[in-house]
């Protein structure tokens, strides 16, 4: 099974409104372990950065404008995730950004979905975690992952950082330890993941005994409440 966690940076929160992506990310796994395998660009995104963008990544207009194009890098990053489960917190803003430079692409139209399978990590949070906060930094403390070099996002450093998350909230990997670059100027950093222990929950059922009370006790319940007892759902199960 081959996943790829991607994560992008943007210039700004709509691509209806121009926004482009400026930078791309994305850690490689192959049967639930690192390959070591990334893709990462910085990119031109031909136009100006909303300030409050800047302030969570900390990429200039100035630093991007020597970089490429998306057109100029498109099919190196097709070639790297074609045919993956890609895995993205928030998947509908990374998808809706990419579709939106693949729009801006001669023909022939091309979307993500049709390129890859997508499971959305956020989504997934909500249901294992509902009404909890379940941002990337709330998980990583939920499932104790080092973000302490999470001064500004970096679409390679967050991706790298949902892996290990991902791999913690579905299950853990056994001695998992990764040593990489979160980016070109934080120097290394290494997370461990610790594999959880399988917990054997004893079933214990009622005896005999303990069922007939058990129903002489609804009984009285039922003569209480008229004949409405909502604990009486069906017959007793006792032990053979």
């Amino acid at each position: 099974m081959r996943q790829i966690i991607l994560d992008t940076e943007t210039t700004g929160l709509e691509p209806a409104q121009g926004h482009r992506i400026i930078e791309l990310g994305c850690v490689e796994l192959v049967n639930r372990r690192p390959t070591g395998r990334t893709f990462q660009r910085y990119l031109n995104p031909e136009r100006d950065i909303d300030p409050g963008a800047q302030a969570v990544h900390g990429l200039s207009g100035e630093f991007l404008s020597g970089q490429p194009r998306f057109a100029e890098v498109v099919e190196d990053f097709v070639a790297f995730i074609a045919g993956a489960e890609l895995i993205i917190h928030n998947a509908p803003f990374d998808v809706g950004f990419i579709d939106h430079e693949f729009g801006r692409l001669p023909p022939p139209q091309r979307l993500l979905t049709d390129l890859c399978t997508v499971l959305d990590t956020l989504a997934l949070a909500r249901q294992l975690h509902p009404g909890q906060r379940n941002s990337l930094d709330a998980l990583c403390k939920r499932y104790n992952v080092d973000n302490s070099n999470r001064d500004l996002h970096g679409a390679l450093l967050d991706a790298r950082i949902l892996a290990d998350v991902y791999l913690a909230m579905t299950g853990g990997q056994a001695a998992l330890t990764l040593q990489a670059r979160a980016d070109d100027t934080t120097g290394r950093r290494t997370t461990q993941v610790k594999r959880r222990e399988p917990v054997s929950i004893p079933v214990i059922r009622a005896t005999t005994v303990e069922l007939e009370a058990h129903e002489r006790a609804l009984d009285a319940v039922s003569k209480a409440a008229k004949g409405r007892c909502l604990f009486r759902s069906g017959p007793p199960v006792a032990n053979s």
